[in-house]
């Protein structure tokens, strides 16, 4: 063999020894889910996987999204940046328009640095391979943003030789869905409605009750598939050399949740579980935004944060954020422009067009929110506490601010409070400077249409019975009930 040859191959060890050294990378993204697992103090669940997460790594407990929308929320995870400076703001936008060129889903630094992409899992509901970000791309294939839109390498299965590899995976039991029922129907020990402990701003009601404790539910089946790929990985020999994180997507479905800057639509779980770089049963209080955690994949993957993410490393000994600022847009037929900004300490939301209610009637949300359809009947009775009617008022007040440490569920408003002057005005001034920093790349908006307003009004025309089964609480099951609309379209 001659020196050449030797010389190639001793080359070639060596990098394939360097690659083994990179840990390989697990994103578990839970649909909608705010901080209500056991290990957070969530009663009535049971998360024994993700308990045994925290136990042995670390708890992040003030972490928030930059949008409380799926597809803004993951579209700035996927480029570490803000979604309003890519213009990925709008819910279900820009789906045929290129990412600008200054930007870089994370996916295509992992892939540059010897890493295997992995989208979704044979294990887990839907083999978890949802992506949804507003700007052109295609699960699987090459990326150079300007005719290739690739954003991961394969589908479903990790591998040992695949490592270093990069898995994000979708749970999607969380998200409301048709399922929900028939998990809880195929589960060996439902949660007992009778036990959970709602929020302050929810009305105490069976029917209310009941749609909590089916959340919970499919909290409980995806701690199982949770299970599940840990199993896996020490199956295949790679469980010590893997980092898990788990994150929510945005904050749960339901009233003051998903859609909204309040605490329970932008506060996220975060836990990161990495028996080689971290010691375990750590928790941390400082404030986190979801760009963060973008930006810490990149960081054990041992690739320098770009500069144009607006996220930084949260293991970095130089890691401090004051504030996070989040924006929200447009989602399916509501347009909306709300902006907050949230410290360790306080919440300042800012309303610009406090015309549109909270409750805006949002066609696709009538059909998973049975808490909405009951607290409308109890308002109408005069029957919700002044917390619980503040959702249900016919306008936003124009500023909301509040305590966070004492005033958890954002019940009282301070903005108007004269003794909270100061605090308003600093808090309004930082998230103006937020908003400029951040101004959007381009003013490109190619929206999609919001099919379920369609299917809404067929429903309320034709389908009278199936409609007031909503108003009574009942999910109907838009899926199904979407299928036989597009059925009426063709006769």
């Amino acid at each position: 063999m001659n020196k050449v040859l030797l010389a190639c191959l001793f080359s070639l060890t060596l990098i394939s020894a360097k690659a083994q050294e990179k840990p390989n990378i697990i994103w578990l993204m839970a649909e909608d889910m705010s901080l209500d697992l056991e290990c957070y103090g969530m009663p009535a669940v049971k998360t024994p996987n993700l308990n045994k997460m925290a136990e042995q790594g670390v708890r992040f407990d003030n972490c928030f999204v930059t949008n409380p929308i799926c597809s803004p929320s993951r579209s700035s995870m996927m480029v570490g940046t803000h979604q309003l400076k890519i213009n990925a703001q709008n819910h279900r936008s820009n789906r045929d328009v290129p990412l600008n060129q200054n930007y870089k889903p994370f996916t295509s630094l992992l892939r540059d640095a010897g890493y295997t992409c992995i989208l979704g899992n044979h294990a887990v509901m839907k083999k978890g391979r949802k992506i949804d970000v507003n700007f052109k791309h295609e699960a699987i294939g090459e990326w150079n943003g300007k005719t290739k839109f690739g954003l991961f390498d394969k589908y479903d299965n990790f591998e040992k030789e695949d490592e270093p590899f990069f898995a994000q995976i979708q749970l999607v039991a969380s998200h409301r869905g048709d399922w929900w029922t028939e998990v809880r129907n195929n589960s060996t020990h439902p949660v007992n409605p009778d036990s959970v402990v709602m929020p302050a701003f929810m009305a105490d009601h069976p029917v209310i009750r009941l749609d909590w404790a089916k959340y919970l539910d499919q909290i409980e089946f995806l701690d199982n598939e949770i299970g599940l790929i840990f199993k896996e990985l020490e199956d295949k020999g790679i469980a010590k050399n893997t980092i898990v994180i788990f994150i929510g997507d945005n904050g749960r479905c339901n009233i003051r949740g998903k859609g909204y800057l309040q605490d329970p639509g932008l506060r996220i779980p975060f836990i990161v579980y990495s028996p080689n770089e971290l010691a375990g049963g750590k928790i941390r209080k400082d404030v986190v935004a979801s760009t963060d955690i973008t930006a810490t994949v990149l960081d054990f993957a041992g690739i320098e944060t770009p500069d144009y993410m607006t996220g930084k490393p949260v293991f970095h000994p130089e890691f401090n954020r004051e504030y996070v600022y989040a924006a929200r847009d447009l989602w399916d037929e509501v347009q909306e422009k709300i902006r907050a900004i949230t410290s360790d300490e306080w919440k300042y939301i800012r309303n610009d067009k406090p015309e549109i209610p909270y409750d805006a009637h949002q066609a696709y949300l009538e059909f998973y929110r049975p808490a909405v359809h009951i607290m409308r009947t109890l308002k109408e009775e005069g029957k919700l506490t002044p917390a619980q009617a503040f959702f249900f008022a016919d306008s936003k007040p124009k500023e909301e601010l509040y305590n966070l440490k004492n005033d958890p569920q954002e019940l009282n408003n301070l903005a108007e409070n004269p003794k909270y002057q100061k605090v308003l005005e600093k808090m309004r001034k930082e998230t103006l400077e937020l908003d400029t920093l951040n101004e959007p790349v381009s003013d490109v908006f190619h929206p999609v249409y919001p099919g379920a307003v369609d299917v809404l009004e067929w429903v309320k025309k034709e389908k009278p019975e199936l409609y007031q089964q909503m108003i009574d609480g009942v999910e109907i099951g838009f899926h199904t009930v979407t299928g036989e609309y597009k059925k009426s379209k063709k006769k």
